[in-house]
Order: structure tokens, then C-alpha cells, then sequence
């Protein structure tokens, strides 16, 4: 084994606290909405777990409201055979035109990968899918999920490798979602009607009560209050301005490649009337 420097070990280090020390109290920034108390805060508020069983799921929000901004968590999936559930982490408002941003992690049989769902929704209209599989299992150790929110672009994140973007092309008569507040969400629940196999594996109830874990969140956002007015902190600029570089885009395209399982715009049986129009502009996406 390589020697490791006490360079190396002080930067380990500093990591390590940066982490800890500017990860959001689960207490202070978020409530179980459901549940029965299926859904916890434990650890001193630095850790969440949501429980599934037979009776219900359970989920949790955050307390504030965001109008752009990078959310990230780290979770640990459900282990075992996880067919049938689903893990849901999301950004959504509220009302019958909604917007939302999309993390749907879709259970497997044992020793079958995830599927990473992922979709953006505009002014209530969805249909965006695009499916990965991750390259390593989600369930053996905690993994960092990042939605980066700007005027600009939404970015997915899966430890940091971005794996997709939508960007603004509102010029092109396309809607984006930059006027309304969301709210982080995330649930854990019953969908085995279509999320494994498209429904033909159902859930098996005799390994309940099925458990998804979560620390370490944290909001680097633009904040609303109840009067109207918004506060977007100190590092504003560090996500507000963010896009990929060379080399992110170079780690899209590697994930893109080799892990991709579904593209709404590729799905000419689904849409035989003509693709979504951004699916002429795919480079851009």
C-alpha cells in the first residue's frame, strides 16, 4: 500500500470539516411531511432516514423556499432487493403549471443496478426523461446528488460528474424554470405498477420495512421569505454563473456514453409526431 503524505492527510482533513461543518442540520432546515413516523431525524439532526413498508412510505421537505440554486445530498439507497420502490429527491413548486427537477432512483431485484430517473418539468409539462445506470452500487455507501439550478442551466450531479444538462433556450420558444420557487422533496414509496421492469416485478413486502438513508445537505441558494424577498448569500457567484468546462464535459460525455439507458430524444414510437423540439438542438442539452 502507497504511503499516504501527511500533506495528503491534512488536505483529507480539511475536507472532511469543510463538509461537516457547512452541512445543513436536518432539525433546523427540514420537516417529515409523512409517514407516521416512518420518516426520522436522528444523529443529532445530521442524519434523515425514510422507512417504507406495507402501510405507507414516508418523506420529508425542506423549511425554505428556493429560487435558483445548487441542492446537494448524500444518500444511501435502498440495499437488497429494492424492486418495486422508489427513492424520489426532487425540486418542485406548487400549482396546476409546476415546475420541477427530478432525482427518481427506481429499485431493482437483488444484484440488478439502479436506474437513475431523471426529468424537468415546465409550467406543468414533463416528458423528459433520460435514464442512467450508475457505476457503482448505491446502496453499499453513502453518494453525493447535486441539482445546480441557474438562469442559465439545471446540471445533475452524481458525486460531482455531471450526467446531464437542460440549458435555457427560452429564445427558442422553450419553456425554463426561473420564476417560480421550489422546495427540496424527497420520498420513499410503493410504485411497483410501473418502476421495475415497467411494473412486471412487483415489490416483496417480506423484506420490508425498506430503508434510504441521507446526510450531509446542503443549499447554496437564493432563499424566500414569506414577505416576498429573496437573500442568496455570500457564494452566489460560485453556482449562479456555473457552467461545465472542458473537462465536465468531457466527464458527461464519458457517462453519457456508457451508462445511458433511456433519451426522450431518441423515443421516435413515443413521440411519432415529431420529437420535442429541444431534441433538435440535443448537443445543446
Amino acid at each position: 500500500m502507497a504511503a499516504f503524505s501527511s500533506s495528503g492527510l491534512l488536505l483529507l482533513l480539511l475536507v472532511s470539516f469543510t463538509v461537516t461543518a457547512f452541512a445543513d442540520n436536518f432539525y433546523d432546515k427540514c420537516d417529515t411531511i409523512w409517514g407516521e413516523g416512518r420518516a426520522q431525524i436522528h444523529d443529532s439532526g445530521n442524519m434523515l432516514t425514510l422507512y417504507l413498508d406495507k402501510t405507507s412510505g414516508s418523506g420529508f421537505q425542506s423549511k425554505d423556499e428556493y429560487l435558483f440554486g445548487k441542492i446537494e445530498m448524500q444518500l444511501k439507497l435502498v440495499p437488497g432487493n429494492s424492486a418495486g420502490t422508489v427513492t424520489a429527491y426532487y425540486l418542485s413548486s406548487k400549482g396546476e403549471t409546476w415546475d420541477e427537477i427530478d432525482f427518481e432512483f427506481l429499485g431493482n431485484v437483488s444484484g440488478q443496478p439502479y436506474i437513475l430517473h431523471t426529468n424537468v418539468f415546465c409550467q406543468g409539462k414533463g416528458n423528459r426523461e433520460q435514464q442512467f445506470y450508475l457505476w457503482f452500487d448505491p446502496t453499499a455507501d453513502f453518494h453525493t446528488y447535486s441539482i445546480l439550478w441557474n438562469p442559465q442551466r439545471i446540471i445533475f450531479y452524481v458525486d460531482g460528474i455531471p450526467i446531464r444538462e437542460f440549458k435555457n433556450l427560452e429564445y427558442l420558444g422553450i419553456p425554463f424554470p426561473r420564476n417560480q420557487k421550489m422546495r427540496l422533496y424527497s420520498t420513499l414509496w410503493n410504485a411497483d405498477d410501473w418502476a421495475t421492469m415497467g411494473g412486471r416485478v412487483k415489490t416483496d413486502w417480506s423484506q420490508a420495512p425498506f430503508k434510504a438513508s441521507y446526510k450531509n445537505f446542503k443549499a447554496r441558494a437564493c432563499v424566500s421569505s414569506s414577505t416576498g424577498s429573496t437573500y442568496c448569500g455570500p457564494d452566489k457567484n460560485a453556482w449562479f454563473w456555473e457552467e461545465l468546462n472542458f473537462g465536465k464535459k468531457g466527464q458527461m460525455k464519458w457517462v453519457r456514453d456508457n451508462y445511458m439507458v433511456y433519451d426522450y430524444c431518441k423515443d421516435t414510437n413515443r413521440f411519432p409526431q415529431g420529437l420535442p423540439t429541444e431534441c433538435a438542438f440535443a448537443n445543446l442539452l
